[in-house]
């Protein structure tokens, strides 16, 4: 049987490890279990954003006198950017499995599953192999997590690399191109292949009808369950695959729901009326400047700001809505949505704890 969990730990920096040492003194998280950990940072979540790689190395260090050395790595995916009132923070997520014969359990129960894909050549990104090794990464971390199913996957958190400059240059040495020589733009399509690569794995979308080209421009194509955030901290990506199953057990599940676009509060109030007496343990979801430059008919300026990145507006934005319907600033809101969601909106999901006494 498998027992999962997710802890929100406050961060008062990317390294402020000092509340992730308090729960793990406390015994509310045993480091031993802990397969993942979600966070948000307070950097610029584009190209330049160090403090990604910096908490990792911090949770790496934490970790590494709890970990034996043939255990599996923990993944660590960092999401850059907590603008507005989003509130940095830390989702850490344990799972402990026993030796018993599994049971069918009358309720269904928090199932979590993590894989990791090869390493990427730069010329790789952004385009079909990497759509191909996601999608087997996440079938992967789907069987880890015993779902047999894909209506019981809710959200799949995916960190996948960018292009350096460097990068770029290197293929060029080797007479290979790249999907784009922007930096900044292969955020996107590092991005956008990761999701469609959740959406093959969970047949939203069928390979064969795939191109390269449809990457970043066929936006009828997405996944309502992707979440993808880039960064230059791998050159991997790492998948993180939340579902339930009847064969987990434990007070945690999970449901989801799709924006239509940035303003649309009443996806995450359609979850969280569904189960009223549920507490509310986190929130997950996307965001994303319409690439039409409207929202509902009206014209929105975030794709025209040279100051501001527009998934830094995103963020901000959807944050806003969520928490204040959540009432609770210390959600995991990652920008940057291509094919995650339809175009302009992106998935939510909202992980609960059962009240046991009721």
């Amino acid at each position: 049987m498998m027992k999962c969990s997710v802890i929100k730990v406050p961060a008062r920096s990317p390294n402020d490890m000092s509340a992730l040492q308090r729960y793990i003194d406390e015994s509310l998280i045993n480091p031993k279990e802990v397969v993942a950990v979600l966070g948000k940072t307070e950097g610029n979540g584009c190209v330049n954003d160090f403090t990604r790689g910096f908490a990792v190395l911090a949770l790496k260090n934490l970790f590494a006198p709890y970990k034996e050395a043939s255990a599996e790595p923990v993944s660590f995916v960092m999401s850059g950017g907590t603008e507005g009132i989003l509130s940095p923070h830390f989702s850490v997520i344990t799972r402990s499995e026993s030796d018993s014969i599994r049971s069918k359990q009358e309720l269904s129960s928090l199932a979590i599953g993590v894989a990791r894909t090869p390493d990427f050549m730069p010329e790789e990104l952004g385009r079909l192999a990497q759509v191909d090794q996601v999608a087997e990464a996440v079938l992967r971390a789907m069987e880890g997590a015993g779902i047999n199913d894909a209506a019981d996957v809710h959200f799949v958190q995916i960190k996948c690399p960018l292009l350096t400059a460097e990068q770029v240059q290197e293929a060029v040495l080797r007479d290979a191109s790249t999907v784009t020589e922007d930096t900044y733009k292969s955020m996107g399509f590092s991005r956008g292949a990761s999701a469609l690569g959740a959406a093959v794995a969970l047949g939203e979308i069928e390979r064969e009808r795939l191109q390269d080209t449809d990457i970043c421009h066929s936006w009828e194509l997405f996944s309502h369950v992707a979440s993808t955030s880039a960064g230059s901290e791998l050159a991997y990506c790492e998948v993180i695959v939340f579902g339930n199953s009847a064969y987990a057990e434990g007070p945690y599940f999970i449901d989801h729901d799709v924006m239509k676009d940035a303003i649309d509060a009443g996806a995450l109030k359609r979850i969280l009326e569904k189960y009223p007496d549920a507490e509310m343990v986190q929130v997950l979801a996307k965001a994303e400047a319409d690439p039409t430059g409207n929202i509902r008919g009206k014209r929105h300026t975030m794709l025209d700001d040279s100051d501001i990145n527009h998934t830094r507006h995103a963020r901000a934005v959807v944050g806003g809505v969520l928490a204040s319907v959540c009432g609770d600033p210390m959600i995991y809101v990652s920008g940057g949505a291509e094919h995650q969601g339809p175009a302009g909106g992106g998935p939510v999901a909202v992980v609960f704890r059962r009240n046991e006494h009721k």
